[in-house]
């Protein structure tokens, strides 16, 4: 008898926890990203007083767009390289630096090098997101700014639950 009783009782109690859970699940973005940069810094020499800067990261389907995400992202990665100790400017404080007010600081290429120069900065993290059915796909590149060399790149993904969505402001509607 008292093996049945605890037999259903764990029966019941993780089909609850399973149920509970259900859509709750959500990806720790900040580690997420954390381990991003430090995977894009492994084995990077960097080294100087020269500061590092951070681009918005940009929907890879419309380079000039970005989204409370991509903002959010560079936000994050900025925060992380600070932690490393690397020197960070804060774009946002640069009058002489184009911001689309809902977009971000937005690099393109072809302003790497023009933007790097003004800031005396070493290198530049730059990257961009896809979003598929149910996964966002992520590239960050940390690129030298003359020439706009590649030093570094990093490929990550990350289930698209409701939390991404919203930061995307593409929120898919569940009916069952």
């Amino acid at each position: 008898m008292k093996k049945w009783w605890l037999v259903c009782l764990l029966g019941l109690s993780l089909g609850g926890c399973a149920t509970a859970d259900q859509g709750l699940v959500r990806t720790n973005l900040i580690e997420a990203n954390y381990s991003a940069v430090d995977a894009l810094l492994n084995g990077v020499p960097l080294s100087g007083e020269q500061p590092l800067l951070v681009a918005t990261l940009v929907n890879v389907d419309v380079l000039t767009e970005s989204s409370r995400l991509g903002r959010l992202f560079s936000e994050q990665i900025a925060a992380r390289l600070t932690k490393r100790g690397y020197p960070v400017k804060e774009l946002k404080l640069r009058e002489n630096l184009f911001m689309k007010q809902s977009e971000g600081e937005l690099l393109l290429s072809r302003e790497v090098g023009e933007v790097s120069r003004a800031h005396n900065a070493r290198a530049v993290v730059v990257g961009t997101y896809a979003a598929s059915g149910s996964m966002l796909y992520i590239n960050l590149k940390l690129v030298h700014p003359t020439g706009n060399i590649v030093l570094s790149a990093h490929d990550y993904a990350l289930p698209l639950d409701n939390n991404i969505r919203d930061l995307l402001g593409v929120r898919k509607t569940s009916y069952y």
